[in-house]
């Protein structure tokens, strides 16, 4: 199957990490998947024989007229072709009567945005399992004070929770990726913090990590002086990786109450 470098695709091939993939997203036939970027199909036969229902999202016109011909006469299987980043989700969960499971091998070129992008959907998405580069996955579980903790961890960790399931080695691929990969199930959270939903969480956070040396007084310069920081019962002079998402919060609630 040919590839195109501009979608970032690499074709996961291997029988046994698909087994593996299927087997841990365990879906029921009353659950309606939604697969991202199923380039040749060979999950999605897996998937589709699981599932209640199976959308998938294709943005190559030749990929997606193969799986229309491979499995567009099963009742349950759904097609669109486009941007995965461009979907209304809340619009198809409301069309299938209950709350997406997501499931895909994403392009490292989109994996990070389409993340963000499907957190504002939360509300209509009960889980999703990705394969994803493992350096991104080591971002996503990484805790405070380690090398890979960072914005996206932070902003992930009070949505979602986070398990990385296994590692998947280059081989698994056509053509092989040049790093490997993780799959990772993150189960969104219920209840989120309130604290999460504010958009200074989101200005607090970026504004820490956006430089990594300053101290939090000079990386939130303008957002919150010394004393606001001190406040939250937070060291001023601390740097962002030593945080816990619950500090950010509470440095997020202060923001809120400053600017409003």
């Amino acid at each position: 199957m040919r590839t195109r470098k501009r979608f970032g695709q690499h074709f996961l091939h291997d029988p046994a990490v698909i087994a593996r993939i299927v087997a841990a997203i365990a879906a029921r036939s009353d659950e309606a998947l939604v697969e991202i970027g199923p380039g040749p199909g060979t999950l999605t036969g897996a998937l589709l024989e699981a599932a209640g229902t199976l959308d998938v999202v294709e943005i190559d016109r030749d990929l997606a007229a193969a799986l229309q011909t491979r499995y567009g006469g099963d009742a349950r299987f759904q097609l669109h072709i486009g941007d995965a980043l461009q979907m209304d989700y809340t619009a198809l969960a409301h069309e299938r009567g209950r709350p997406l499971r997501m499931v895909g091998n994403l392009p490292y070129n989109i994996s990070t945005p389409l993340l963000f992008q499907l957190l504002t959907y939360r509300a209509v998405i009960r889980d999703l399992c990705f394969m994803l580069q493992k350096e991104v996955v080591d971002r996503i579980v990484a805790q405070p004070g380690s090398k890979s903790y960072g914005r996206l961890g932070v902003m992930l960790a009070p949505l979602c929770s986070a398990t990385r399931l296994f590692d998947v080695g280059p081989g698994a691929f056509r053509p092989p990726p040049r790093v490997w990969s993780s799959v990772v199930l993150l189960r969104m959270q219920s209840a989120p913090p309130a604290w999460a939903q504010l958009p200074e969480y989101a200005r607090i956070v970026a504004a820490a990590f956006g430089q990594r040396r300053k101290t939090l007084r000079n990386a939130l310069a303008g957002l919150l002086d010394v004393g606001q920081i001190a406040a939250c019962g937070i060291d001023p002079t601390a740097r962002a990786e030593t945080l816990t998402p619950e500090q950010f919060g509470a440095l997020a609630k202060a923001a809120a109450s400053v600017l409003h």
